[in-house]
């Protein structure tokens, strides 16, 4: 109970202060926008084509505009000058990591809620049958990201190139998930469920877990480095 309650307390000092900023969240909406229109006039795909493109630019657009939400996920406390008085404090630090976790992917969830639909329209996919299957394998690639991500994120945490140098670790890692979550979407794409994609779909669901126990437990280590 008292890592919940640590993780309540820290998600929604985050969440106020995104209310009265404003600045995460708008950045990564209107970049993921930028991204699809740009993808969308540089790529004249044929109908045949569509579904087998659209899934990584998709997916291509989400990583980075989430490495956007990563590269400031820090930045409050660093500007308060609180981020040394949370760590003096008795608070679990895996809730802290927990909380950052939930706070990346509540902004990014936002994101994907504004940015899938106007995906749809864009490259004039037909059947929305198709939409709420591809949230949930979007939701669980976004969890994936999220969770190592934020892990990263804090390890760049004091590096002059932090911007620079988040992306060149984390993308390599990424891998699985990047591979899991596009073969997964091209078969809602195709077929309108999963189909093949569920070997893909274990896949990632173990990544999730696993990276999210592994976050939790060594955290603590990560920022003491």
């Amino acid at each position: 109970m008292t890592f919940l309650r640590h993780t309540y307390w820290l998600l929604r000092k985050d969440l106020l202060l995104e209310l009265r900023r404003k600045e995460s969240l708008l950045t990564m909406f209107f970049f993921g926008a930028l991204l699809l229109f740009v993808f969308h006039f540089s790529f004249e795909l044929a109908p045949d084509r569509v579904v087998q493109m659209t899934p990584a630019l998709l997916w291509l657009a989400f990583m980075f505009t989430g490495t956007l939400g990563l590269a400031q996920l820090f930045q409050p406390e660093r500007d308060a000058g609180c981020l040394e008085a949370l760590l003096l404090s008795p608070m679990d630090r895996g809730a802290f990591y927990f909380a950052k976790v939930c706070f990346t992917l509540i902004l990014m969830v936002l994101v994907e809620i504004v940015v899938i639909p106007l995906f749809w329209i864009l490259f004039n996919l037909e059947s929305w049958t198709p939409v709420p299957l591809l949230f949930l394998v979007t939701l669980l690639g976004t969890v994936g990201f999220c969770v190592l991500g934020t892990l990263f994120a804090a390890v760049t945490l004091r590096a002059r190139a932090k911007e620079l140098l988040l992306p060149l670790v984390l993308f390599p890692l990424m891998i699985p998930v990047i591979l899991a979550t596009i073969r997964c979407m091209e078969d809602v794409l195709r077929t309108g469920e999963l189909g093949d994609g569920a070997p893909w779909l274990r896949l990632l669901l173990g990544f999730d877990v696993i990276f999210l126990t592994a976050g939790i437990l060594i955290f603590d280590r990560v920022l003491e480095s």
